[in-house]
């Protein structure tokens, strides 16, 4: 069979290291979850009802992804960088329309990640009504940790949190999620036919702040793991 050949190398599979394995998980497509904690709507000036309104969305491509403990340059064109912790799920099997209740057994694992955000932009767009993207969706803007499988498991409880230079800046638990994990895979999969290697990164809490170059970011989460990112110089 005859190769195709490409006028340059196509782009590369983009993966995160799997906890007490040499196998590697490979990734498919990144989602997001806006405002999942009361406490950061509210200080995001945009308080969320459960009872009249849905989760939504938004996306970033793979190449974004970052592996923890990287040293990543300030990004160009902001003046306000934001970190964002938050537990991420990674799917491990294809589904469409997935009932809660049966959720869970969509689950391969989960992850720690820093949804990196230049909130002058996001916030800028949001003001006039135009996508998120010059916001959010920019390089080395989604950083993650190894992938702990657990496949099936949900997690109810577990403390997230975030430090900058050793000083505690967001601190919650997961059972303080808006949608819990198993409304969140349903209500996607109502959008999307949910593939093996999606991330979903299910919002933050609280305490979100800017960065400069030279800050170093801590995070964990109760029993998945932790996370971590330097700041670095603009480019």
């Amino acid at each position: 069979m005859t190769q195709p050949q490409y006028l340059w190398a196509p782009t590369p599979t983009y993966s995160l290291p799997i906890h007490g394995s040499e196998k590697r998980l490979p990734i498919h497509r990144l989602f997001f979850v806006g405002r999942n904690y009361h406490a950061h709507a509210v200080e995001m000036g945009r308080p969320v009802d459960k009872s009249v309104e849905r989760p939504f969305y938004f996306t970033k491509a793979p190449s974004t992804l970052t592996p923890s403990g990287a040293t990543v340059a300030y990004p160009p064109e902001t003046n306000n960088y934001h970190f964002e912790m938050e537990l991420v799920l990674a799917i491990g099997k294809a589904g469409f329309r997935i009932p809660a209740e049966q959720a869970h057994e969509y689950l391969a694992g989960y992850a720690c990640g820093l949804d990196m955000t230049r909130r002058d932009l996001q916030l800028v767009a949001r003001d006039k009504g135009r996508p998120w993207d010059l916001g959010k969706d920019f390089e080395q803007s989604s950083v993650a940790s190894e992938v702990v499988l657990m496949p099936g498991q949900v997690l109810e409880n577990g403390t997230i949190e975030l430090s900058v230079n050793g000083e505690v800046k967001q601190k919650s638990d997961v059972n303080k999620l808006i949608w819990n994990i198993r409304e969140i895979i349903a209500d996607l999969s109502m959008f999307y036919h949910l593939q093996p290697g999606d991330l979903i990164y299910t919002g933050t809490p609280e305490g979100v702040g800017a960065v400069v170059p030279g800050d170093r970011i801590t995070g964990r989460i109760e029993g998945v793991g932790e996370i971590s990112l330097t700041v670095g110089q603009p480019v």
